[in-house]
């Protein structure tokens, strides 16, 4: 029947955006390129829908990217299935592909991976408000992310939420102009960790300004935001839990006492019955619950 998915051509699929090419597809599948063709052309037809990008590498189209989601979740049903059969491999692991922020794997995230044992873990580091586009592209199983509209396919469940306090070396924070906190901050170096990250322009925003000031150093990993803040390359939100260890050793100060920026975080997961994903939800939740703001 047209309406139906061949599982051949949706695995097919999924090979040659795994592998970038059709070429490189056809060798993980022991088949010839043009067998790899036709299947992807006739899922194409089947669904009446361009499913790939031709470019190298393959990229997926919107479209391709929803049979993509489907085949990693025909995978993962499979491998469980294999397992409460007996019939996975001797020492083939559970694997559980995971889009975690920065901030998040820096502080609390790891301790909930420790109490689930005999998985083996994929985490990608992403900004929490993008981590959600690669559930969508069908890339990880789950996701820490910054929003709490479910990815088609997915369920969500709040975590609570990080807390981040605006903080400077003392040295720097000397140099904060009289008058508002705002354009005292404008006028200040600015710690930014990558071009996604606007969360000390909104920041100021909040405190009635156009946003941060035009000297901006990009540092892309938490720890190293957290220390180049410290040591007065600029001003910047840091999260609580880093925070507060350099605020006791009076290696940075507050700079607007009484203010932070709360992030809410939600944990998005595909919508399965896997044993997987439901235990490392669970201990997920119970870290957040322990580390995250409500």
């Amino acid at each position: 029947m047209m309406n139906e998915l061949p599982l051949e051509q949706v695995r097919t699929l999924l090979a040659v955006v795994d592998e970038g090419t059709f070429d490189a597809a056809a060798s993980a599948l022991h088949v010839t390129p043009s067998a790899v063709s036709q299947r992807v052309k006739a899922l194409e037809e089947r669904t009446g829908r361009v499913l790939l990008q031709r470019t190298k590498p393959v990229r997926p189209t919107e479209s391709g990217a929803v049979l993509v989601r489907y085949a990693r979740q025909l995978a993962r049903l499979e491998r469980d299935a294999r397992d409460e059969l007996g019939m996975s491999g001797a020492g083939e692991p559970t694997r559980v592909s995971v889009a975690v922020n920065a901030d998040s794997l820096a502080t609390w995230f790891l301790d909930a991976l420790t109490v689930v044992p005999g998985l083996c873990f994929e985490l990608r580091r992403e900004d929490e408000e993008h981590t959600a586009a690669l559930l969508r592209e069908g890339l990880v199983m789950a996701a820490v992310t910054g929003s709490a509209e479910p990815v088609p396919g997915c369920s969500v469940r709040p975590l609570g939420k990080m807390r981040y306090l605006p903080v400077a070396a003392p040295e720097l924070a000397a140099r904060l102009s009289s008058g508002p906190l705002a354009a005292a901050l404008a006028e200040l170096p600015v710690m930014v960790f990558d071009d996604k990250d606007a969360l000390q322009d909104s920041f100021v925003r909040g405190l009635g300004g156009t946003g941060a000031g035009p000297l901006r150093h990009y540092v892309p990993t938490s720890e190293g935001f957290a220390q180049s803040v410290a040591r007065g390359l600029g001003w910047g939100l840091v999260p609580e839990a880093q925070a507060e260890p350099l605020l006791a050793a009076g290696s940075v100060v507050p700079l607007a006492p009484g203010r932070w920026q709360d992030v809410a975080l939600y944990w998005q997961q595909w919508r399965l019955d896997s044993p997987a994903l439901a235990a490392l939800a669970e201990a997920v939740s119970a870290t957040a619950a322990r580390a995250l703001r409500r």
